[in-house]
């Protein structure tokens, strides 16, 4: 099963991905200091409120991160179905 972290407030992809069969655990913009952050999940789903949240640019992670402004929570599976394999 997929465990995938949801930032706060994207209740409906949150519902939407339980149903669909994955775990998802959410997460706060407080929790991007935790440079552990990341690990456990095989993809994160977020919001652009900022363009280097938590440093993704320089990250060495190879944990998919999805950009879900303008998505619905269909669009957000299939392109976590499309990026983790």
């Amino acid at each position: 099963m997929k465990h995938i972290a949801v930032q706060e407030g994207l209740t409906p992809i949150v519902n939407y991905l339980i149903k669909s069969g994955y775990r998802v655990s959410e997460f706060s913009t407080r929790q991007k200091a935790s440079k552990d952050f990341l690990d456990g999940f095989d993809a994160v789903v977020m919001t652009g409120l900022d363009d280097n949240f938590m440093g993704m640019q320089t990250s060495n992670s190879n944990r998919p991160i999805i950009e879900a402004r303008g998505m619905t929570p269909e669009d957000v599976k299939v392109a976590i179905e499309q990026r983790v394999q």
